[in-house]
This record gives C-alpha cells, sequence and structure tokens, in this order.
C-alpha cells in the first residue's frame, strides 16, 4: 500500500516509518532520532521534486547491501558464524560445542550469577556473552538490518528460552 512521505510529499509502497509517521527513504535517512527534534525536522516541509536526483541514485547506489538484504531474506547469514555454529559450503550447522550455547541461556535464566561470573564460567568476554544471549541465529532466525528473517539452519535452543532471557535482560537494564 501507497503512503505519503510527510515531509517532502513522495508517495511509494517503499516509504518508511518512524515515530508512526511516514517518510520516503531519503527523508528517513536524515532525520534525527530524538523524537523532539524529529518532529521538527518533519515540520520543516521541502519540495518532493529537489529530491529526484537523490532518490534516483539511492536505488541505485548501494548494490552491495541490496545483495546483503537479498541473502539476509532468503534466509542466509551474513557473517562468521556465532558460537556453537560451524559452516559447511556456506550453511551453518550446529558445532560440537552447540550444547554449551543452551547451558548459557539456561544457566543466565534460572540462577543469580552475575554476566561477569557467566562469562569467566565459559571463557568469554562480558560484551561477548552479551552477543551469544542476544543472537537470534540461536533460535534460527537472521537478524539483518534491524529485519528479522527466517534461516536456513536449525536452532540450538527453543524461541521460549530465547524470549525468557531477553525479558530478563530488558528487566535487568542489560542493553
Amino acid at each position: 500500500m501507497k503512503s505519503k512521505c510527510t515531509k517532502c510529499g513522495y508517495e511509494s509502497e517503499d516509504n518508511l516509518e518512524k515515530f508512526r509517521i511516514p517518510l520516503c527513504n531519503i527523508c528517513f535517512r536524515f532525520c534525527p532520532n530524538d523524537e523532539d527534534k524529529f518532529k521538527e525536522y518533519v515540520n520543516e516541509k521541502i519540495d518532493g521534486a529537489f529530491l529526484e536526483t537523490f532518490r534516483k541514485f539511492s536505488e541505485v547506489g548501494n548494490p552491495q547491501k541490496k545483495a546483503m538484504l537479498n541473502k539476509a531474506s532468503g534466509g542466509s547469514i551474513m557473517s562468521r558464524p556465532p558460537f556453537g555454529y560451524k559452516l559447511e559450503n556456506g550453511k551453518l550447522f550446529p558445532a560440537q560445542n552447540f550444547r554449551e550455547v543452551e547451558e548459557i541461556f539456561e544457566e543466565f535464566l534460572t540462577t543469580n550469577i552475575s554476566l561477569t561470573q557467566l562469562a569467566k564460567k565459559h571463557n568469554f568476554s562480558v560484551n561477548g556473552l552479551k552477543k551469544i544471549l542476544k543472537n537470534f541465529t540461536y533460535i534460527g532466525k537472521i537478524k539483518f538490518n534491524n529485519q528479522i528473517h527466517d534461516g536456513k539452519h536449525s536452532p540450538i535452543i527453543s524461541s521460549t528460552l530465547f524470549n525468557h532471557v531477553q525479558n530478563k535482560l530488558e528487566r535487568l537494564g542489560i542493553k
């Protein structure tokens, strides 16, 4: 369904939303993240015709990102395999140490162990442990460009366990 960019008036099916306000990809690219500054930005209207050159070349301009988006939406991973997985012929498979991933998630969820203690126990940095605990790959998903796609690989943990861990991380204020 087509929507109209609130800032420049460009009408497209590809418009994005920020703070529930539709924007074309050009206006979206430059908008601030702060909601008050965003409202001020949107209220400064611009003639969409001035953006046609940018619009024309922005769609051509990043073939690498488009290819990566296509790869992610097809369920393929974009980076090296995360802990607990191995890469064979371009596909992810559980590695020999995959059970340790489930152990980390279970231990974090069911005990009052700190992230520092849990990281030391499993030979990770605290940031490395956080990356594991937040990685959608473990539930058979691929996250790229803030979008989540079904992966072609098998999950190591259940989505229920993953969601409970995400809730605990949020409750503890861990970013």
